[in-house]
């Protein structure tokens, strides 16, 4: 044993949504449920403690205009780290954050590259614009530069329909997401609409980012391929201030929106019921702030999930999704500790009362 201190975590260890210990420790930045010999310079924390929250779609280094300087995006992750989250899925981001993993006192980050999206047809200074032709071609080189996911921009506005249409041709899709899996690569795609969602999960995409246009027909198909959600409902209220920024240009656009936006809580609690996995993301970047992880645990509860289950989809579940260790022996040591328990009420999840990132308090 070094001379780091030993850190005791007391009180009540949710290890899993029905698995509680009394108290584990830290020793070198790791997790042991043995009480160290000859442990000197003992900090103790009390209180519940669950594993480091997920936020598995976040942007990390991406404002509103594109690619930000490293000091905004240093702001952007310990914005999320204060709110208790220490693993990010980055969905798509135009800047190196790479530095990042260099920093013990920054959440975790696992990327996606960089948006894939067709010409003209996403936010500008996000994406690699391109055409079909070239998806195959760049699928691979984001799954070589990302951690092991690859994000497509599966449909956007065609100003020419005047609504949201599907990106890519169904061959296009098939292929990319091919190169991607013989990489090692999963995929997901940004969809709002109803119609880009069966091509993508025939296609083999392993993950649907919002999926507002899940329809009860899509939701057979989406559990018989395992493909998981992740709704980012906290970026879905937006919806109506979209539309009614757009609406004179584009109408249709407009009205779809607003059924997209109104049914919700609906789409989430039937995808959940019927066994599709739920996973948390607030797409925190570009527009929205960052820390919005306990606020979108509130709307999965809100939509019906139950509240353990939406802890799980941040934590637990979340964690062994994306293939990162919880609270068990030997991982390192991330954790949020709270003052009561957050299975009765997620909404203490706002207020973490201590922040442990490789075994140290960092809040």
């Amino acid at each position: 044993m070094s001379d780091r201190a030993v850190l005791q975590v007391k009180g009540r260890i949710l290890t899993g949504s029905d698995e509680v210990r009394d108290e584990l420790w830290v020793v070198d930045g790791r997790i042991s449920y043995d009480r160290p010999v000859g442990a000197r310079d003992v900090r103790t924390v009390e209180g519940w403690a669950l594993p480091g929250l997920v936020d598995a779609h976040c942007h990390v280094g991406l404002g509103a205009h594109g690619s930000v300087d490293r000091d905004v995006a240093e702001k952007q992750a310990l914005a999320d780290r204060e709110a208790g989250t220490l693993l990010i899925r980055d969905a798509g981001s135009p800047s190196d954050t790479r530095w990042v993993d260099d920093r013990e006192d920054l959440p975790k980050i696992i990327r996606a590259g960089r948006h894939i999206a067709r010409t003209r047809r996403y936010i500008r200074g996000y994406a690699h614009e391109i055409e079909p032709d070239d998806l195959v071609e760049y699928v691979a080189r984001e799954a070589r530069r990302g951690d092991g996911w690859v994000k497509l921009v599966g449909d956007w506005i065609d100003r020419e329909v005047g609504d949201l249409a599907p990106s890519w041709p169904r061959e296009a899709a098939e292929a990319a997401i091919a190169e991607a899996h013989r990489l090692g690569a999963r995929v997901t795609a940004h969809c709002f609409a109803e119609n880009s969602l069966r091509d993508l999960v025939e296609s083999g995409i392993d993950c649907v980012e919002h999926a507002t246009g899940l329809t009860d027909d899509l939701i057979p198909l989406f559990v018989a391929r395992g493909v998981a959600i992740v709704p980012t409902l906290v970026n879905i209220a937006t919806f109506p201030n979209l539309a009614a920024g757009g609406e004179s240009r584009f109408p249709r656009w407009a009205a779809h929106m607003r059924r997209l936006h109104e049914r919700r809580y609906d789409t989430v609690r039937s995808a959940y019921d019927a066994g599709v996995p739920v996973f948390v993301g607030t797409d925190a970047g570009g527009t929205l702030p960052h820390g919005l992880v306990a606020a979108e645990v509130a709307e999965l509860v809100t939509a019906g999930i139950p509240p353990v289950q939406a802890l799980s989809a941040t934590t637990w579940g979340a964690r062994e999704w994306l293939g990162r260790p919880g609270l068990v022996e030997g991982a390192p040591a991330d954790l949020v500790v709270y003052e009561t328990d957050p299975r009765a009420d997620v909404r203490v999840l706002a207020a973490p009362r201590r922040v442990v990132l490789d075994g140290t308090v960092v809040s």
